[in-house]
């Protein structure tokens, strides 16, 4: 039966003129991950991130906190979606509902999430998305498709919440508006742990962070 931990990236900086790059907070959590599974005995025999600087990053931080590197690859499969085209194609139909600089994040919450619907509901324009809702979740079932047939036994995965909450959408089946409520609640350098066998693919748990389940570590419980 193989297993695998689905991450998603550390805290990245949000509101900067990069999103794509870990914050120091967020690479604090990875690292912190990674003495989590380390302490806990939990080794791995594969890892597969996405190809964006947030997963690499991530990706390093647990590492160097489990002090070993295991054998790697790099699928864009495990890419977020482009939420800054998604986003503005949608205030293309809307423009009532763009944000102000210097908002508060809810308001960008609140702007992603409208704008993920119509995207899933393929109600914005083509041209303006890098992808439609339906080539995402067919490259994300392709990675699934990939873990649930691997020969290792135990696989870290590195990606974004988006991808995570797409491919637990195949996991469970919910619909497309569940992937987007869940995509929002997950947590940076969180983990998710499913299992697969001849049956299928299943979830064991979601959304975990015992690494930050610390008195003193509460203000490193994220969500961008």
């Amino acid at each position: 039966m193989a297993e695998f931990y689905l991450v998603r990236h550390g805290q990245a900086s949000f509101g900067k003129a990069d999103y794509d790059k870990l914050s120091e907070l967020g690479f604090q959590q990875s690292k912190w991950l990674g003495e989590y599974f380390r302490a806990r005995d939990i080794r791995f025999d594969g890892m597969i991130k996405g190809d964006l600087r947030r997963h690499h990053e991530t990706g390093e931080g647990i590492c160097e906190g489990m002090g070993y590197t295991p054998d790697y690859s790099v699928s864009e499969g495990l890419n977020e979606f482009d939420f800054q085209s998604v986003a503005a194609a949608h205030l293309v139909n809307h423009p009532q509902d763009k944000v102000e600089p210097g908002a508060k994040p809810a308001e960008y919450y609140r702007l992603l999430k409208k704008a993920m619907l119509a995207w899933s509901a393929d109600e914005l324009d083509r041209s303006l998305v890098k992808e439609s809702w339906a080539d995402f979740e067919g490259r994300v079932e392709a990675v699934l498709s990939q873990l649930a047939n691997s020969e290792a036994q135990r696989v870290l995965v590195v990606t974004s919440g988006g991808a995570i909450a797409m491919m637990l959408r195949h996991i469970l089946g919910y619909n497309a508006e569940t992937v987007i409520k869940m995509n929002l609640q997950i947590k940076n350098a969180s983990f998710s742990q499913c299992f697969a066998n001849p049956r299928g693919v299943h979830l064991g748990s979601f959304n975990n962070i015992p690494h930050l389940d610390h008195a003193d570590r509460q203000h490193a419980i994220t969500y961008s």
